[in-house]
Order: structure tokens, then sequence, then C-alpha cells
């Protein structure tokens, strides 16, 4: 089976969607079981008063981080598992790095971001965590590789109101813009006008 983002080139096949979805859930359970896994929690909750995005958790739909926060969580450490999973079975980082939905992916970099916490998690497990930007490709569709890996994991259906599809990723991301622009907002949050009265 080819990578299912035809614009990147996978140096490896992916494994089936099964015996990565198998690993996954076999890793998952072991992040849950460590005994850092509460600090892991607790402290990616927190990550974003420190920083977030414009174009990730504001592409939910009625957006609030003390309700939909949790359920992210587990949805990011959902991805690391099966990113986990995938670069064990393939040796290739490049491989490995899945497409994810947008507000998912704003989670992993919250989680990600808990650099201490995770790397013992990692060292002790025997798991290699992979994520990088110059890796990933934003490109994530619903009924893709991951959404496959998911469901063999045994999780069920990714729940849509986070897993978006680039489609609607895209009509979301055009509405944002156009709010953002109409208060001085540019680039989807990478510039603005604002002179804080100086």
């Amino acid at each position: 089976m080819n990578h299912e983002n035809a614009g990147a080139t996978a140096t490896v096949d992916l494994p089936s969607p099964h015996t990565a979805g198998e690993r996954a859930a076999v890793i998952l359970d072991s992040i849950e079981a460590h005994p850092l896994f509460d600090r892991l929690r607790t402290s990616t909750l927190a990550y974003p008063e420190c920083w977030a995005t414009f174009t990730g958790y504001p592409l939910i739909a009625e957006w609030d981080l003390d309700a939909d926060g949790p359920h992210l969580f587990v949805e990011a450490l959902r991805t690391m598992a099966m990113k986990a999973a995938v670069y064990e079975l393939t040796g290739d980082e490049q491989t490995a790095e899945l497409d994810v939905a947008a507000p998912v992916d704003e989670m992993v970099h919250a989680l990600t971001a808990q650099f201490t916490v995770l790397s013992r998690v990692q060292a002790d497990l025997s798991v290699t965590f992979i994520h990088s930007t110059d890796n990933e490709r934003f490109t994530y569709d619903a009924e893709g590789y991951t959404d496959q890996v998911y469901r063999a994991a045994g999780w069920g259906e990714p729940p849509r109101r986070y897993w978006l599809p680039k489609t609607e990723t895209s009509r979301r991301l055009g509405i944002l813009f156009e709010h953002y622009e109409s208060i001085g907002v540019q680039a989807g949050g990478r510039s603005h006008f604002f002179t804080f009265g100086r």
C-alpha cells in the first residue's frame, strides 16, 4: 500500500492498517498505564493557556477549551500512538508522520511541548514518538490511512467534531479568515495592525 498523499514521497510502504492499529492500541494502553500519565495529561491541557493558533482549535464549531480539551487530548494521544506504531513497523519518520486533522494536530503540539515527561515515557516504554513539522502535510481527509488505523486500533470512528476532512477545513478557514480580517488580524493570525495605543 502506498502513502495516501500523492504529493508526498514515502520511502517505504505503509504497514497494513490492521497491524498498525493493533500495535497503536497496545502503545496507547502502555502510555495510559505509565506513572507519569496524569502529569502528562494535566500539563498538556494547561498548554493552550500559553500558546494556541488561529487555525487549529478555532476550526471546531462552538469551540470551548474546558469542554473540548479533554476529548482532544485523547485524540492527540491516539495520534501519537498511531505514529509510534507506524514508525516501529517501518523505521521511517516521514512515513510515520500520518495525516492529522488541524484541531487534533494543535493538541499534538501541546502534547509534544511536554518534552521532559514525554521523553521519560518514551524511554520507559521503548517507543519513539514522531512529530516533525517538516514532514507534516496538512492534507488529512476522512477515510484515508489514518482513519483505517484508528478503526483497527478498536477506537471506533474518529469523532468528526475534531477530525475535520480537508474540504470542511478549507471552508471553515475561509470563514475564520474573514472574521479575523474584519478586526485587523491578517494572514490567519500571522500579522496584525494593532498599535496598542502607541
